[in-house]
């Protein structure tokens, strides 16, 4: 039912700012137990948690990337975006939007619905 899907260039700039954005439809970006969420995934790396937006806003973020990183939220449109400032070559990755629910007892998150991932290259 629910569906995402991922936008923006393929290709940035080295120091630029990587800017996406992720169309959400069948569900909403306002719902309480929802935390709309940005992963990527480098070559030949695992998956790489960044961050998320939730509730009322409230955004949490990898410590790593935390000074570069910003998740915000259109409700009206009902998409969410990530933009990573001051980027390099190591950020060169297949970057996906997903939606995290949580498990309230036993304090987890699960995904279970995600978008195809974009390939976002950063060059010059």
């Amino acid at each position: 039912q629910v569906q995402l899907q991922e936008s923006g260039p393929g290709l940035v700039k080295p120091s630029q700012t990587l800017s996406l954005t992720c169309t959400v439809s069948g569900g909403s970006v306002t719902m309480v137990n929802d935390y709309w969420t940005w992963i990527r995934q480098p070559p030949g790396k695992g998956l790489e948690w960044m961050g998320a937006i939730g509730y009322g806003g409230f955004t949490f973020y990898s410590p790593p990337l935390r000074s570069r990183t910003s998740i915000s939220r259109d409700t009206s449109k009902n998409h969410f975006t990530l933009q990573l400032s001051s980027v390099t070559p190591e950020d060169t990755a297949v970057y996906y939007c997903a939606r995290g629910r949580l498990r309230e007892v036993l304090k987890t998150t699960f995904y279970d619905n995600w978008g195809q991932g974009t390939q976002v290259t950063v060059s010059s």
